[in-house]
């Protein structure tokens, strides 16, 4: 399931060009796809974290599948941007409610093993990023129609809703989330954890969106052939693979703050790098790089906030947190859009947010330092 509904937000990213051909649009509006894709996983994360007060976790993980199918179906039937627009935030809200009611149910299915577990869940979504380009390239070589895209989408995403259903049938699921009926309670007693979580992953996030989504547009200005400049986001994403495993189990083993803030140093570096770099063999070492680091933090930062957090505020502490660093991050992708077509080049766009990025990093060192940030 998860490989699915990361697949709804991402194959979005390449799939933009194709847009802009199709309805003759400029990277703005492109950009404005994605985001509404990413923004719509972050509507619905605090009010799913209200419904979790109520309905357990798997319900509403099905409930989920049944949106994915329909979104998927809806955006394979679009025919112009407005309806493709609208298909990308339904399939965006299917992720939203997934992300806010499964990662906390797979952290107390292992609680002894956190940090493994959900790198191996948050794996399975990477994976889904790997095959989102070579997916979208196979569909448009062969069959020449973007729209069977979501239709492949909605017909896999109604076969898992259905084989998740008997599973949760045969399975004894844990209790931990029983006490946790306090939406509101959750935020004031937990804000300092959440506020670390979001300030993190929005910041870290917002810069992320901008440039996986106009990746294979910016490694076009950089001399790349187009076909090349597209395989790199799978290198980007495929380097995640291995990401999310490791990282989640030196997350078990390792101080976790520190250890975040050493990942969001290396990215804003890795960033800024790329934007000075050129030639085929070191763009594709640091793709790579940039791959894998920004990957690392996801588990690292959820088992951070889900191991942390007691079992009666988990879930309703962690849609405060996906909500709110998701409406941080989610306007990326349209930021570097707008940017774009004002006459900026993908460099100084990178560049700008970058040292931004940069600005937090040493703002959070500091706090460190002083002993401020929940540990």
């Amino acid at each position: 399931m998860f490989f699915l509904v990361n697949l709804a937000r991402v194959v979005f990213a390449p799939l933009l060009q194709e847009f802009i051909a199709v309805f003759q649009i400029g990277e703005g509006t492109a950009g404005l796809i994605a985001t509404l894709a990413w923004l719509g996983s972050a509507l619905p994360r605090i009010p799913t974290g209200w419904v979790l007060t109520r309905v357990p976790r798997h319900r509403v993980i099905l409930v989920t599948g049944a949106v994915l199918t329909t979104a998927a179906a809806f955006t394979a039937s679009a025919n112009s941007v407005l309806f493709v627009g609208i298909g990308a935030l339904l399939m965006g809200l299917s992720s939203g409610v997934y992300l806010v009611a499964a990662n906390p149910l797979v952290s107390e299915l292992y609680p002894e093993r956190v940090g493994w577990a959900l790198g191996v869940h948050g794996m399975m979504s990477q994976l889904a990023a790997v095959a989102a380009a070579p997916l979208v390239t196979l569909i448009l070589t062969f069959f020449f129609d973007w729209q069977l895209v979501f239709v492949c989408v909605a017909a896999a995403a109604a076969l898992v809703t259905i084989a998740l259903y008997f599973a949760a049938r045969s399975t004894e699921l844990p209790d931990a989330g029983t006490d946790d009926r306090d939406l509101l309670g959750a935020i004031r007693s937990e804000w300092r954890v959440v506020l670390l979580g979001v300030v993190v992953v929005g910041a870290t996030g917002f810069v992320w969106q901008g440039l996986f989504n106009f990746y294979e547009l910016y490694m076009e200005t950089k001399g790349l052939a187009d076909a090349t400049a597209k395989n790199l986001l799978t290198v980007i994403f495929a380097a995640g693979v291995p990401a999310f495993f490791i990282s989640g189990r030196l997350t078990d083993r390792l101080p976790r703050v520190p250890y975040i803030l050493v990942i969001i140093g290396s990215f804003t570096v890795s960033v800024l790098v790329l934007t000075v770099t050129t030639g085929l063999v070191p763009i594709l070492v640091l793709t790579a790089v940039i791959g894998y680091v920004i990957h690392s933090l996801f588990p690292a930062i959820d088992t951070y906030l889900l191991d942390t957090l007691p079992d009666e505020t988990r879930a309703s502490a962690y849609a405060w947190y996906s909500g709110g660093m998701m409406v941080v991050q989610a306007t990326g992708s349209s930021a570097v859009g707008t940017l774009r077509e004002v006459g900026l080049a993908y460099d100084a766009i990178f560049t700008q947010l970058a040292l931004g990025l940069a600005v937090v990093v040493v703002g959070l060192v500091a706090f460190q330092q002083a002993g401020r940030l929940p540990q």
